[in-house]
């Protein structure tokens, strides 16, 4: 997930605040503290977070409000404006072209994830339909040209590179021509990665820069690397003309600050966000809906998005069950195949409106579905399209599923348990889910969302969930399979 740590404490000061009996100055600058501490704890630049202090201050400016204005909500704004301003370069990126080559050049410091990157930029264009080919460029690191051919093979990308020759420029020369020459759209050329001190492999670079003229340079930066990333970055931008920065590994690391500060330096704009080891970890930046997942808003234009790019919105049959109000056992394992096929659960569920970064935690997220999955297969169809299940799950059906499976009957039980939550949640929504599958916006507006977590909104949904699950051994928290229930939005 999204800088967790980072997101929690800033979300938790403005909670405190927004908790006070009286809104006055000295609560916001208590606020303000605890955000600068925040920001400079995940390795944001100390100088950086003194500006964002004092902008906010002046933000909030409660002798010049008219009566009647809403303090808290002005705070706010004013925290979620100074955050989007901090990932604003002020520069729009480059954007590739339809029916014309487009040639991206990929730069960064060794282990910072760039080969994957590069693997998951072509694979996520292929998918949006553009015709993608992979040059790997990288004849320093030993491995490279095997690891980005395996990588192509596996998204099933064409790659060219060589065994044989040495020179990255003549490489980059020939693959460029060779899928020019057949039309690709997205070219991406993969080069060696690099550090500020190398002089030669920089003077290389620029060389592979110079034939090669680039619509668009990409930096890749480690999520990790902390305040170093300024520094590095800004002497990439002097060698070649960087376009865009890719941040990677933002899927754990609590110190990624520093990484999404270095953009405010390098005047440079983030495209994309690795987050996680997978091909299709790999999203789109967009700041404001980067701030909202951040500070525990949700984002369900992203949430819309992800489910239409993964052919969710096409489920005209469930979406005429739950107009019913009906659902079955084989729609919760459908939506739950559905979820694990859309990437990080935490990912999914930080997009959820109302969820705090402590219900969602990932560490085995896919496991757990995995284990529900296992037992869910070894149920008859009788069982698994029954109106109601539990009515005739009795302690032999629960002993003969549990050794089909390979799990325990406590498992099978806490299965039917979470089943019955999402069945409840399901009846209430008789009637209120559009018949429209392509009607995302109204699939996941948030006053739906409220109604079926029943009173206590999503929040008391996933204290529903945690409660049923929380004697199962082994399997850790509740807090992803609110996806399940997501899944069947879809």
């Amino acid at each position: 997930m999204v800088l967790t740590e980072l997101g929690s404490k800033i979300a938790g000061a403005l909670h405190r605040m927004t908790e006070s009996t009286v809104i006055d100055e000295e609560v916001v600058d208590q606020m303000v503290k605890e955000i600068g501490k925040a920001l400079i704890e995940s390795d944001v630049n100390v100088r950086l977070v003194f500006e964002i202090q004092k902008k906010i201050k002046k933000g909030v400016d409660f002798e010049a409000l008219p009566p009647g204005v809403n303090k808290r909500k002005l705070v706010q704004n004013v925290v979620f404006d100074e955050l989007c301003n901090m990932l604003d370069s002020g520069k729009e990126p480059y954007r590739p072209k339809k029916g014309r080559p487009n040639v991206f050049m990929f730069v960064g410091l060794q282990g910072s994830g760039k080969t994957t990157t590069c693997t998951k930029m072509a694979y996520y264009y292929q998918k949006k339909g553009w015709k993608a080919g992979l040059v790997c460029a990288d004849t320093f690191r030993a491995g490279a040209f095997d690891q980005l051919r395996q990588n192509a093979a596996k998204v099933k990308v064409p790659f060219y590179g060589s065994y044989t020759e040495t020179d990255p420029v003549q490489i980059a020369r020939e693959g460029v021509e060779k899928f020019k020459s057949e039309k690709f759209e997205i070219i991406i050329v993969d080069t060696s990665g690099r550090h500020k001190q190398e002089k030669a492999l920089f003077d290389e670079m620029q060389q592979v820069y110079d034939v090669l003229q680039p619509n668009e340079v990409i930096f890749v930066l480690d999520g990790a690397i902390g305040q170093a990333a300024k520094d590095q970055a800004i002497a990439f931008r002097a060698t070649v003309d960087v376009g865009s920065v890719i941040v990677t590994k933002l899927d754990g690391h609590a110190k990624g600050g520093g990484a999404l500060s270095a953009v405010a330096a390098t005047q440079c704009p983030i495209t994309f966000v690795g987050l996680g080891e997978h091909f299709d970890q790999f999203q789109q930046f967009e700041k404001m809906s980067f701030v909202r997942r951040l500070l525990g808003m949700g984002d369900l234009r992203g949430l819309a998005e992800v489910v239409k790019s993964h052919g969710l919105d096409k489920q005209p049959e469930l979406m005429e069950r739950l107009t019913q109000g009906l659902f079955s056992m084989r729609d919760m394992r459908d939506q739950m195949t559905n979820m694990m096929k859309m990437g990080s659960m935490a990912s999914i569920l930080e997009m959820f409106p109302g969820l705090s970064h402590s219900q969602l935690s990932d560490a085995d997220g896919q496991e757990k579905f995995k284990v529900f999955l296992f037992i869910m297969d070894s149920m008859t169809d009788a069982e698994l399209d029954h109106p109601d299940i539990r009515k005739i799950m009795n302690a032999s059906r629960i002993a003969r599923i549990a050794k089909g499976s390979g799990r325990s009957s406590r498992e099978v039980g806490a299965l039917m348990d979470v089943f019955k939550q999402f069945q409840k949640t399901f009846s209430r929504m008789k009637g209120r889910m559009p018949r429209n599958p392509q009607d995302m916006q109204k699939m996941i507006d948030p006053r739906i969302l409220k109604q079926m977590g029943g009173a206590g909104g999503m929040q008391n949904m996933m204290r529903q969930l945690t409660s049923q699950f929380g004697g199962m051994g082994g399997m850790g928290g509740m807090g992803d399979l609110f996806g399940g229930g997501g899944g069947g939005m879809g």
